[in-house]
């Protein structure tokens, strides 16, 4: 049995799993909210308190940057070292990995029914594949064949500078430059983008923002889920949150057809994350696959690559136990 784990800027997903009942079924499970802990360390303690398993081997899937075994969370102040961990939690054998790195692990077991197809395409077998996940943050990743297997590859693409595409969207990278010196894509194609978008819009026509939303926003300590509920709410909807998703939707389609031009993605692209699920009506309207393929001279190209939206809800955790079944026993 080994201990797998998603860590996210938001919540924590921990799991323990055994080779004979597979890795989409954990023994036991749980979720965690992340910020109401001082440091990872406590929540997995809590964890074993609750389960009495007993673990020799983890794997931690991080929002962030593995570099030497080490990583430092990029939306908590959290630092995580491999060394420290085992001693600490008096596990034998931990391995950090990038988050979206191990959801790439777990692309090639998907099947039809874990997917939402966004751009039919015709995809290339044993083509490069991409992973764009929009979360607390934006994280990216990459499938590259070898010859026999797919190699899973961490990014930090996210980071890079944003490029609009609109003039509205130039509108928008002139209001993010006045507070910050740097507007990567993660600034608008995450949680905390939705809610610079929705900021954007509603100082540039205050008029349409509802009493009943300036209420809800103000009392709410994360306004995220204020804002796609309002968006999705057929019953009573908000134009300010579904225009800050329709902008929200066509920068990710653009972000995932600049990623699968530079990886050449001609065997996927994913869109992975609890908030693309979510969304997923926005996603399907059309607007995401017209970002995606308006890549100039190369629009035929990215035309051909698919684009699936990842339904399966654990793909995260699902990933990191995929992961650990495959590298953990080399170490």
């Amino acid at each position: 049995m080994f201990l797998a784990g998603d860590i996210g800027g938001t919540k924590t997903h921990l799991g323990v799993f055994s080779h004979e009942q597979g890795f989409r079924s954990p023994l036991v499970e749980a979720e965690f909210a992340s910020a109401r802990y001082p440091n990872f360390e406590s929540i997995v303690r809590e964890f074993l308190r609750q389960v009495h398993q007993p673990v020799r081997m983890a794997v931690f899937g991080v929002a962030g940057p593995v570099v030497d075994g080490r990583a430092k969370i990029t939306n908590l102040p959290w630092v995580m070292d491999e060394k420290k961990l085992g001693e600490e939690l008096n596990v034998s054998s931990i391995l950090l990995i990038n988050d979206l790195e191990a959801i790439a692990c777990a692309v090639p077991f998907l099947g039809p029914s874990d997917l939402c197809v966004l751009n039919k395409g015709e995809a290339r077998s044993e083509g490069n594949v991409a992973i764009i996940a929009p979360g607390t943050g934006l994280g990216e990743a990459f499938l590259v064949w070898d010859g026999s297997d797919y190699l899973e590859h961490a990014s930090e693409g996210g980071h890079a500078d944003f490029a609009p595409n609109s003039f509205l969207e130039d509108e928008l990278l002139r209001y993010l430059r006045k507070s910050h010196d740097h507007v990567s894509y993660e600034m608008v194609c995450s949680g905390q983008g939705i809610f610079n978008i929705y900021r954007f819009l509603r100082d540039r026509r205050p008029a349409e923002e509802p009493s009943w939303l300036s209420e809800e926003l103000a009392r709410e300590e994360d306004p995220i889920p204020t804002i796609v509920k309002a968006a999705v709410d057929s019953g009573n909807p908000c134009k300010l949150c579904i225009e800050s998703l329709h902008v929200f939707v066509s920068v990710l389609g653009a972000e995932a057809g600049n990623m699968a031009l530079k990886i050449l993605a001609t065997n996927g692209v994913y869109i992975a994350g609890g908030m693309s699920r979510r969304i997923l009506p926005f996603l399907e309207d059309g607007r995401f696959v017209a970002s995606f393929r308006k890549k100039g001279r190369m629009t035929g190209l990215v035309s051909q690559m698919p684009v699936y939206v990842i339904l399966y809800p654990k793909v995260a955790l699902f990933g990191v136990a995929c992961y650990a079944a495959k590298y953990i026993s080399k170490r």
